[in-house]
């Protein structure tokens, strides 16, 4: 990840809404066995929780999905996002469409596929 702030962090130090994020993003992966499963919160307080799309035509990031049905249904921002993911980093294409509809200081936090948060950025 680079051009935004990461850190490691506990679950202790996770709000309880993003904890909500993670549970929704744990939920999606789970029930629909794809490589990732994301949540994010819209600046509204509306989440939207997706998995992996890999069709032969059509290969979308769970976050893609997320960013893509929040601006389908309005929204003007992000306050959060979560991926689980066995990936070492988020892709830069994930993390832009971050900024591009949440700007600058979205929460990214990216987890293991059960659920264990490992990294903590900003964008």
């Amino acid at each position: 990840m680079t051009d935004h702030e990461t850190s490691s962090e506990t679950s202790s130090e996770t709000s309880a809404e993003d904890r909500k994020l993670v549970t929704l993003a744990r939920a999606t992966r789970a029930r629909t066995r794809t490589a990732e499963g994301a949540a994010v919160r819209d600046a509204d307080g509306r989440t939207y929780a997706a998995a992996t799309v890999d069709l032969p035509s059509l290969q979308v990031s769970a976050l893609g999905v997320c960013v893509a049905m929040a601006v389908a249904s309005g929204a003007t921002g992000l306050e959060a996002a979560v991926v689980l993911t066995e990936a070492d980093a988020l892709a830069e294409t994930d993390l832009g469409a971050l900024r591009d509809l949440g700007g600058a200081g979205v929460v990214v936090h990216r987890g293991d596929p059960r659920g264990t948060l490992v990294e903590t950025a900003t964008t």
